[in-house]
């Protein structure tokens, strides 16, 4: 399966994440990167996810680095690849162009998947020959790790294509989701986005400091989120009755914080101030830091819920 290779276009923290992914799981990775300075970095970050990712299944000691092209050249990395996962960074009129530049060179029925983080797929073919072809296939960063991946199609795009995009994710064990229809944001993006708001309201309105919010998030529900979701919480939540009860008996006090809720902007003041609050609360740690302590965090989290999962899933 997937015999021709795998396409990557664009090589920064996303594109360099899917090629560690898809190298763990046997398969040729070119990726396209227009920065030739970029070739070590992309190298250097393989190799560090490279060691996340042995310790959540076996892996060969070395990255198969044979498996792996890195060229500056769009006509050789659109070689009649089977799948194409576009990674450019997230502007209309730049994708819009890399795509109907991309059509030139590959064949005419080659899937191609943006990892567009809120664009309407349907926006993306506006100007392209073969639109019917595209869809967003959506990951959460770094996807080497987060399994989580969002597949929309658009206005023109074949409704095969998105069982397809399914298998193909599913294929490097991927959870997929698979939107009923497109919206800005796709699934994740727009919670995360609803979420976000408050947090700029509560630092804008000054009821917790940029640290404390995130500390709420941490010890509170983000360790139940990280085994349930919201609808499954407040399952549980209800009592004998479930779902039901709780919305019966404690709807009320949900619309009452909804109304509650604010609807700040972002302006330089807050900016300044959400910036400062979490700059004080880093103790200097770097940004390399954080993310090794992040993945690190998720690996052992992936490990947990995997032996938590029943054994039949395992297998």
């Amino acid at each position: 399966m997937y015999e021709n290779g795998i396409t990557l276009l664009g090589g920064g923290l996303i594109g360099a994440s899917w090629a560690a992914l898809f190298l763990s799981k046997g398969a040729r990775v070119t990726v396209y990167e227009p920065k030739a300075s970029a070739e070590d970095e992309i190298t250097a970050y393989i190799k560090t996810a490279w060691a996340d990712l042995a310790k959540l299944s076996p892996l060969s000691a070395a990255v198969p680095w044979a498996q792996l092209s890195i060229t500056t050249n769009l006509k050789t990395a659109c070689q009649n690849p089977d799948w194409v996962q576009e990674n450019a960074p997230d502007r209309l009129d730049l994708k819009q162009k890399l795509l109907k530049e991309v059509e030139t060179y590959l064949p005419t029925d080659t899937p191609i998947a943006s990892s567009t983080t809120a664009l309407l797929p349907s926006a993306l073919q506006e100007k392209m020959r073969y639109p019917e072809r595209l869809l967003v296939g959506h990951p959460f960063n770094p996807p080497h790790l987060i399994p989580l991946v969002e597949v929309a199609g658009g206005a023109r795009s074949d409704p095969a294509l998105l069982q397809q995009a399914r298998q193909f994710y599913e294929h490097f064990e991927r959870e997929v989701i698979v939107l009923k229809k497109e919206a800005i944001g796709h699934v994740a993006n727009r919670l995360n986005a609803a979420l976000y708001r408050e947090v700029v309201n509560i630092v804008a309105d000054d009821i917790a400091s940029v640290e404390d919010v995130d500390r709420a998030m941490v010890h509170g529900p983000g360790l139940r989120w990280a085994f349930l979701g919201p609808n499954l919480v407040y399952h549980l939540g209800g009592g004998a009755g479930g779902y039901a009860q709780y919305l019966q008996h404690l709807g009320p006090s949900q619309e009452a914080r909804w109304r509650d809720l604010g609807t700040p902007e972002l302006s330089s003041d807050i900016k300044d101030k959400l910036v400062n609050g979490l700059e004080s609360s880093l103790n200097e740690a770097s940004p390399a830091q954080l993310r090794a302590q992040r993945d690190a965090a998720l690996v052992a989290l992936l490990q947990l819920k995997k032996q938590l999962r029943p054994p039949s899933e395992n297998a």
